[in-house]
Parts: C-alpha cells; sequence; structure tokens
C-alpha cells in the first residue's frame, strides 16, 4: 500500500475576496459565509470581529488595541486512495498568521482552529442516524468514528503536513449542548478559566479517535467555554500569540453561529449547560443560514457515501484494519 493513501495539502487566503472552492463543504462556517448577497460585508465584518478580538486579548503593549492584526489560510488535505492521481478532499482546517505591526514582522499563528471533514458528515449524517433509526436509544455502533480518526492521524504523520506545519493542530469548537460543565479553580492567563465536566460528549469521543484530549476554557470576556481539542500539551506546546489566534478566530465564529451561547447577554456560571433554546443574546451583523446548515450536512454526508465510502470501501476496510489504533493519543 506504499503508493495509497497519498495526502497533498493547498491553501486560499480567507480574505474580503474569498470564493469557496468547488472540494469545500458548504457547511463550512467560512465557505457558509462567503455566499449570497452578503458575501463581501459578512467576510469584512468577520475578519474585523477576529481582529478586534485579538488585541483585545493580547493587550501588552498594545495601548491602542490595534498592533496586531490576523491572516487566515484555508489549509485543504486531499488524499489520493489509490495513487492514481484521483484524490478526495478529506479534511479542511485554518491556519492563522499574526501581522505584528510596532515589529513590523509576521508570526505563526494555530494550525487547526476549525475542523471540516466531508467523512465527519457521513459518521454523524448517515451512519449515526441509520443507526438510532434502526437501534432507538441506544449507544453509537462500537467502531463509529475508527476510519476517520485512523485519516486523520495518517494527514498528520504524512510528508505533506510535516512539511508545511512544525506543530500538530489544535481545533477549537463549541461545547456541547447535551453536557454540563463545572468551573473549575484553575486559571491560564490567555485561555482563562478551566470548566470540566463528567462525562465526555459523543463529539469528544469522536476527537479522541483522531488522538485529540479535549480540555473546556473560558477565556477573559468570553461569554461561555470553548473545547480545546489537541494532541500533547495544550498549556506548554504553544505560546500566548497562538493560544489567542485561535481564540479569536473560533470564538468570532461561535458568536455567529451560536449566538445563544457565546454572543449571550450573561457568561456561564459555576455550573453551565449551553443551550440554543437561550433568547438573552445579541446578535451580529453578519448574515447566517443555520437551518440551511444543517440540511446540508446530510446532503454532503450521502455526496461522501457515494464519492468515497462506497467506491474504496475495500481498500478503506484493508487500509484501516493494517493501522495502529491511537497512534497519535495523548
Amino acid at each position: 500500500m506504499s503508493k495509497q493513501f497519498i495526502c497533498s495539502t493547498s491553501t486560499i487566503r480567507f480574505d474580503e475576496n474569498y470564493l469557496p472552492a468547488d472540494s469545500t463543504r458548504l457547511t463550512t462556517n467560512f465557505a457558509n459565509l462567503a455566499r449570497g448577497e452578503h458575501r463581501q460585508e459578512n467576510l469584512r465584518k468577520t475578519l474585523r470581529m477576529i481582529n478586534n478580538r485579538f488585541n483585545a486579548l493580547a493587550h501588552w503593549d498594545n495601548p491602542t488595541a490595534d498592533r496586531y492584526s490576523v491572516e487566515v489560510d484555508i489549509v485543504s488535505a486531499n488524499m489520493d486512495i489509490e495513487g492514481n492521481g484521483d484524490a478526495f478532499p478529506v479534511i479542511e482546517m485554518l491556519k492563522t498568521t499574526i501581522v505584528d505591526h510596532k515589529e513590523n514582522k509576521r508570526i505563526d499563528g494555530m494550525i487547526g482552529n476549525s475542523f471540516s471533514s466531508y467523512v465527519r458528515d457521513y459518521d454523524f449524517s448517515v451512519v449515526l442516524l441509520e443507526h438510532f433509526d434502526k437501534n432507538p436509544a441506544t449507544a453509537p455502533p462500537e467502531d463509529f468514528g475508527d476510519l476517520h480518526g485512523k485519516l486523520f492521524q495518517h494527514l498528520l504523520n504524512s510528508e505533506a503536513y510535516n512539511a508545511n506545519f512544525d506543530k500538530k493542530p489544535v481545533i477549537c469548537l463549541s461545547v456541547s449542548t447535551s453536557k454540563t460543565y463545572h468551573r473549575t479553580t484553575n486559571q491560564h492567563p490567555v485561555l482563562g478559566v478551566e470548566y470540566k465536566q463528567d462525562e465526555y460528549s459523543l463529539t469528544d469521543e469522536y476527537f479522541h479517535k483522531m488522538g485529540l484530549t479535549v480540555r473546556y476554557f473560558m477565556p477573559t470576556g468570553s461569554a461561555a467555554p470553548l473545547a480545546f481539542y489537541f494532541a500533547g500539551d495544550l498549556l506548554s506546546d504553544y505560546t500566548d500569540l497562538e493560544l489567542i489566534s485561535a481564540i479569536s478566530t473560533m470564538e468570532t465564529f461561535q458568536k455567529i453561529y451560536r449566538p445563544e451561547i457565546y454572543n449571550a447577554n450573561s457568561t456561564a456560571g459555576q455550573v453551565y449547560q449551553p443551550s440554543l433554546k437561550y433568547q438573552d443574546y445579541s446578535l451580529t451583523q453578519i448574515v447566517y443560514d443555520r437551518e440551511e446548515r444543517s440540511q446540508l450536512a446530510v446532503k454532503q454526508g450521502k455526496f461522501t457515501e457515494e464519492q468515497f465510502i462506497k467506491p474504496y470501501q475495500d481498500i478503506l476496510e484493508e487500509w484501516a484494519a493494517s493501522q495502529e489504533n491511537d497512534k497519535y493519543a495523548a
């Protein structure tokens, strides 16, 4: 299989002129904003929110709160399963670059941030729905997420990834509305107050199969904790500015997509249960259709089944069986 499962990466700048590539999932937060008559205004306002949040968190030696700006690139990872040049778009993440206008230099930000995956759409919107339809009130299949986890780990170990990125990705997502979070006494100078929960969510378990651990932190000025998925040590492997680049980018997207949680008018308490039914929140001035996004997830899951899972099923099963489990688990 040495000529199979070949990874390649490409990047495209996420700015006010961004147009989604044909291979980009339309449910992806950055792609969703770049559609319709308000696309350019959406993008411009989103980038302004990211920059403002970054400067608010990186406040030292920054009295006018305009020292930094953040550039965002979309990293697309493709995988050629048979080694014949026919690659499938497996994963998209974001890479940030910090521009320090005071020192006139560019600084690497976080790789990861958002996480887009057609195979995840297939798992959650096809496999899981069919399983619960046939077996209501049961646990997900035991092998749920196994293939996706191994594909992700294969990407991280690939020559294509390691030639372009020095560190493992940190994915920053919303906390789960199905779980309750408890504030701890642990506080990080950038990530803020840590929250913990007694039981992992289905998303947490899914990302664990990707070799990623999760911790929940609520940065200063945030309304709710964020979930940080990482391999290694979140607190020592990344610089303050890298962590701030992840917070400012992903909290901005969450304020747009989940304002009930992340743009709430009051902050999470000692015991916190996230809810999309919460009414005391503010809307951003950015147009977004959440209902359309959920419908597209099912369509894109079916697309993955037809274009990737079924055509390569035998190869995928043989390859997955040959891979070590949790090779990159912390």
